[in-house]
């Protein structure tokens, strides 16, 4: 491929226009110090003053693409060198922190004096002002991630994973590659395959029963091993946890920047666990096999692969818009009839706060997810027909059980869509009006008329709604506990 002069100079034009002053001065003084240049040699060398280059070296002035091209030139490296974005030494990173952080509004609002650095700066000043200076940062945006700022980064979340029908072909893609490196043919992900996973990734697994009581698996970069728990009644499936870690693994997933960040490395890691549990190949020729037949069932794709219901629920989300042109919602609420977590992108109106999110809202009384904790049969599926301001709905649901109560699992789809699946004749059907307050949230007039006043009720108070989100790299994830651990299994 042959470029031009003019088109060279375009492209070192548009990363000029992006580069970072300070940083640039400092790989500037690097090399010429590096090449036993004083700042007036290397000034004549490039046709420049030395007090316009000590400028250019302290970041307060950009140079021309044509003195940077020089500049280039004279320690034998490129322009689009020149412009990377990391610092050429520790030390080098030690100044350019300490400078950013004096050049920002935040800095100025302290008012502090601002100092000189030079080469006779100690570097165990700099550390120091750089270190405060993070610690400070976090503890800001520790205090700025609050359960509402949580509810908003959810929020977005939940918008890309609508707008991407919840379907995400480069994972689909990754997790089939990985299959076929092993050698995996078809069908469901053994926990025998699931170790020839880790193996073929150079990791062993460890089965531990002192894992941290604030994690649910431990990868061990430095030893490569992947730490699961052996209780004897372990809260989560073995073989996910362990396609979870790899998941991680794989994806290249680190310390999370933000909240944010930390969501979506969860939704990420959970949904490339799941292509691997459920290939997307053969999942999708099941469901299309159901669908011919009108006989969809998220008990039949649980039971297939042998996975919990609510993986199954969320795979069939993946797949269902993509593969088989069906929208759809997904519920898990809570025995008290809030919403623990949702998923939509057939225009059911889920109840939300001002921020957008809907985890915590409570769910109408009448839609399937809340009636069917009143239903006496639990082995199977309840299916009802809902009709409600935004259209008829059908509904499947199930009720399980965990440590922190009974949950409710449910998968709905428009009123044209319930043909193709099993339970589309049932003739359980109820209204819903919500939001209008009348519907079940406002007590009937009876009821009013007869304990209104009369009641004062105790409310059990969360104090996790007024809290922070839990500090530290990986939120509620006891880090002092984790590294005493990996000490010890290394040791």
């Amino acid at each position: 491929m042959v470029v031009t002069k003019s088109a060279e100079s375009a492209h070192a034009s548009s990363s000029a226009t992006a580069l970072d002053p300070v940083v640039l001065g400092r790989r500037l003084r690097h090399l010429r110090k590096k090449a036993g240049l004083t700042l007036e040699q290397a000034a004549e060398a490039v046709d420049a003053t030395g007090s316009h280059l000590s400028l250019i070296e302290n970041g307060n002035r950009e140079p021309r693409l044509s003195l940077l091209s020089k500049l280039a030139g004279l320690h034998g490296t490129t322009v689009e060198d020149l412009l990377a974005t990391e610092a050429p030494s520790r030390r080098a990173a030690l100044e350019i922190a300490v400078e950013k952080a004096q050049r920002s509004e935040h800095y100025a609002t302290l008012g502090l004096p601002k100092i000189k650095i030079s080469p006779r700066t100690p570097t165990e000043v700099l550390e120091v002002i750089a270190g405060l200076e993070a610690e400070l940062n976090r503890r800001m945006d520790e205090q700025s991630a609050t359960p509402e700022e949580a509810r908003r980064a959810n929020a977005e979340l939940r918008q890309e994973m609508k707008e991407r029908n919840n379907y995400y072909p480069e994972l689909e893609r990754q997790a089939q590659d990985l299959l076929d490196a092993v050698g995996h043919t078809g069908g469901p992900l053994s926990h025998h395959a699931a170790a020839d996973l880790a193996d073929h990734l150079g990791f062993t697994v460890r089965s531990v029963s002192n894992l941290p009581h604030s994690t649910r698996s431990v990868t061990d970069l430095k030893n490569r091993r992947f730490y699961l728990s052996r209780s004897r009644s372990p809260d989560h499936d073995p073989r996910s946890v362990l396609l979870q870690a790899i998941a991680a693994y794989v994806l290249g997933h680190g310390e999370p920047e933000d909240y944010s960040d930390f969501l979506r490395q969860r939704v990420y890691t959970n949904y490339f666990a799941a292509a691997l549990m459920m290939p997307q190949k053969e999942t999708v020729k099941f469901l299309k096999h159901a669908k011919s037949s009108r006989d969809l069932a998220i008990e039949d794709l649980r039971d297939a692969f042998g996975v919990s219901y609510e993986s199954a629920a969320h795979r069939f989300t993946n797949l269902a818009t993509e593969h088989l042109g069906i929208t759809c919602h997904f519920q898990k609420v809570h025995e008290s009839g809030i919403i623990h977590k949702a998923y939509e992108n057939d225009g059911v109106s889920f109840p939300a706060d001002h921020t957008g999110a809907i985890e915590g809202q409570p769910v109408c009384r009448n839609w399937t997810s809340r009636e069917v904790f009143g239903v006496a049969d639990r082995f199977r599926a309840f299916n009802q027909y809902t009709d409600t301001p935004a259209g008829t709905y059908w509904c499947t649901a199930v009720v399980e059980g965990h440590s922190s109560g009974f949950y409710s699992l449910s998968i709905g789809v428009p009123f044209e869509h319930a043909r193709w699946f099993r339970g589309a004749d049932t003739t359980s059907r109820s209204v819903s009006k919500c939001p209008d307050p009348h519907c079940c949230r406002l007590p009937s007039p009876d009821l009013e008329a007869e304990w209104g006043g009369h009641a004062w009720p105790a409310a059990r108070a969360n104090a996790h709604l007024l809290a922070a989100m839990p500090s530290g790299a990986f939120p509620g994830v006891d880090e002092v506990e984790v590294f005493e651990f990996l000490r010890s299994q290394d040791g």
